[in-house]
């Protein structure tokens, strides 16, 4: 048992299994990477607690999002050695003042920094990497990913990042929804609640996606091709 399933009441876990929900869904021919919204305005500073997170940036996740940055670094990178797509999100701050908020939360008004939008070293995007910066908590909704995604032939999508109750959720439903094997892998995802993870890792899993570990998924992409000597 996975250490998420672990917060799930039992009978529930069963009865989900006998109704038939949390059957996993095939790997397409091509795959795509979305790394959901990894700055620091959802971590916080390294090495600060959740307490001292939230205080420096109130949408903060503090420590799970250390535990998970390195697993996130290896995903990227087994994506770039196999030259699939690979796509960031981030907040839009200058039309949030238009558009409103991703959530309704009523967090304290600080002003934001340029930090908050700023990558982690470890994660940052490359030089032709898109970056896609979006309103919402979806990054479909308002956005032209699902145009990219079919221009690039991708019939699959590999999610990872922040938080696992928020924007990782609403984008997996939408890209499930638009048609797309979903692939979430839990070790790569992180929430300023742990109980709110497993939660919604359990229910992504029973309807809208195939809940992997970095591991696995590992095992099911193609292998990477390595050019002649």
């Amino acid at each position: 048992m996975k250490n998420w399933q672990k917060l799930i009441p039992p009978a529930e876990l069963e009865a989900y299994q006998r109704s038939g929900f949390h059957g996993d869904l095939a790997m397409g021919e091509r795959a795509a990477l979305i790394v959901v919204d990894v700055t620091f305005g959802f971590t916080g500073s390294r090495g600060l607690t959740l307490a001292e997170a939230v205080a420096e940036f109130s949408a903060a996740c503090g420590p799970s999002s250390w535990v998970a940055m390195p697993k996130i670094a290896h995903l990227i990178e087994m994506f770039r050695a196999r030259g699939l797509p690979i796509i960031y999100s981030r907040s839009r701050l200058d039309d949030i003042g238009w558009t409103g908020k991703a959530t309704k939360a009523k967090r304290a008004a600080r002003p934001l920094t340029a930090q908050f939008n700023t990558f982690p070293d470890e994660i940052a995007p490359r030089e032709g990497e898109w970056v896609l910066e979006k309103t919402k908590a979806s990054t479909f909704f308002g956005t032209p990913l699902a145009t990219y995604l079919v221009k690039e032939r991708v019939d699959t999508l590999v999610f990872a990042g922040v938080s696992t109750s928020g924007c990782v959720r609403a984008s997996v439903v939408d890209g499930f929804s638009h048609g797309f094997s979903t692939f979430v892998i839990e070790d790569c995802c992180f929430d300023r609640s742990e109980f709110a993870h497993a939660a919604n890792l359990f229910d992504m899993s029973g309807k809208y996606a195939s809940v992997l570990s970095l591991g696995e998924l590992e095992g099911l992409l193609s292998p990477v091709r390595r050019a002649a000597e």
